[in-house]
């Protein structure tokens, strides 16, 4: 690799992971080619971009972010193969690497990126998948804030049925 391409590749890889607020590295080696086309064909059906750089290019890039990206702690676990997968969707990676080590026992959660948030480690996965995503949080408040409003109306319609009874029972007493 030219120095010229190793500008190019670390331009790219800048741009990526910095446009990008969420991205996870793992290490995918060992894997036969038939499994790693497997991985990389389900995360194209899930919109994952998957990536496989060097090291040093990757921290490279990394490098030259702002410091309250916090990408720095990223830095321990650039060492082996890495392969990178980039999303939309915080924990859309971590299910499918889950998903996919029902039948390997690769690829292995190296860290993750996630709004500022480091995870590092392998053991970080079952947490990653756990996460809600924002869609799933605005889903929960507005079900919490719709929630006093249902029971003060079921009480008020129980309420007036109630008065409606009494009155038709002191009606028919009255009689």
């Amino acid at each position: 690799m030219t120095r010229e391409d190793k500008t190019v590749a670390i331009a790219e890889l800048k741009e990526e992971l910095g446009s990008s607020p969420f991205f996870y590295f793992a290490d995918s080696s060992t894997l036969p080619v038939a499994k790693i086309n497997q991985f990389r064909r389900m995360c194209f059906e899930k919109g994952i971009k998957i990536k496989v750089a060097k090291n040093t290019l990757i921290q490279k890039a990394l490098e030259d972010a702002a410091e309250d990206k916090g990408y720095k702690a990223l830095f321990e676990v650039l060492n082996g193969p890495t392969t990178i997968l980039i999303a939309d969707n915080p924990k859309g990676p971590a299910k499918l690497i889950e998903e996919f080590r029902k039948t390997s026992e690769r690829p292995i959660l190296k860290a993750a990126y996630i709004d500022a948030n480091v995870f590092i480690g392998d053991d970080q996965l079952k947490v990653l998948v756990a996460l809600k995503t924002k869609d799933e949080l605005v889903g929960e408040i507005i079900g919490l804030l719709q929630s006093p409003g249902r029971n003060l109306s079921s009480l008020i319609t129980a309420t007036g049925s109630k008065i409606a009874g009494i009155v038709k029972t002191l009606e028919e007493r009255g009689q």
